[in-house]
């Protein structure tokens, strides 16, 4: 039996009603999905399967059972349900002090951005921006504006990029990107749908796909061909959903065209020049 109820029914109210007639391995996922709701939201199709001896797809088919396209949509669905507040307003002081908890939680995490950085790993990351011919830039929905930001920045030091807003114009272009092309991605999730079929598209073009995102466990690394993994700056993949904070991933881009900058040396500066130029004729008084 599957869900056949109301698409609003929360997933406890699913699994309480379907858990009796599942087969027994879906029943195993269920149970634990129901007993540590939070848990689940912070893990993986394969780490749910890890913890209660069952396969991967005994998963997805319970997600599937309980009416959901898969275990991702059943992780934002557990997300929606325990509604986190992560600001307890009777002690934030007002609107200010909700601010000001908000700024002082992300600076107290700022220090960790950079912890899963290697020196091989930036280099690497740094030199395939630096050597391609042709430089695209996938990013979409809360991710969107960092694209943008990411092909000004980099065109403003004399690394040409182009940024697409339209997800289908994306994977028209990224599958005209050539072997020696680049695709680089933003994603803070790295599940977003739209994102990882522009990827597939460049893969199958034979480009190189550079990943910029949050999770080291998620389609998006097992895709790309080098990843930038940075941690955020909210605590959990709940966090991620409900706050969608693109703090670190920000700082992380502008620290990377930062390092491209440096490789690059005079080439780049008189890009930049020629960018502030511009920028200072564009100004008025």
């Amino acid at each position: 039996m599957t869900w056949n109820g109301s698409t609003d029914a929360p997933p406890s109210v699913r699994i309480a009603a379907l858990a009796p007639s599942l087969q027994p391995s879906e029943r195993r996922v269920a149970e634990a999905i129901a007993s540590d709701p939070a848990g689940a939201v912070d893990k993986t199709a394969q780490q749910i399967a890890e913890s209660v001896g069952v396969g991967r797809a005994s998963v997805v088919r319970t997600a599937q059972t309980l009416g959901y396209d898969g275990y991702p949509q059943l992780r934002v669905a557990l997300a929606g349900e325990r509604a986190f507040d992560p600001v307890d307003s009777a002690d934030a002081g007002g609107s200010l002090g909700v601010v000001r908890a908000a700024i002082d939680r992300h600076a107290r995490a700022l220090p960790h951005v950079a912890a899963t950085l290697s020196e091989d790993g930036v280099e690497d990351f740094v030199t395939a921006l630096d050597v391609a011919p042709r430089l695209l830039i996938a990013a979409n929905g809360l991710s969107a504006p960092l694209g943008y930001d990411a092909a000004l920045r980099l065109s403003s030091v004399g690394r040409p990029a182009e940024y697409v807003p339209d997800t289908l114009a994306q994977r028209i272009h990224a599958a005209q990107l050539e072997p020696s092309s680049v695709l680089l991605t933003v994603s803070g999730s790295g599940a977003n749908r739209a994102t990882l079929d522009v990827v597939d598209a460049a893969l199958e073009a034979g480009a190189t796909v550079l990943a910029i995102t949050s999770f080291s466990r998620s389609a998006l690394v097992d895709r790309a061909s080098l990843s930038i993994v940075v941690p955020p700056v909210t605590e959990s993949f709940q966090d991620e959903l409900l706050l969608a904070s693109r703090v670190a991933l920000t700082l992380t881009l502008e620290a990377l065209v930062e390092a491209l900058v440096v490789r690059r040396g005079p080439r780049a500066h008189a890009a930049r020049a020629a960018a502030l130029s511009v920028l200072s004729r564009s100004l008025g008084e």
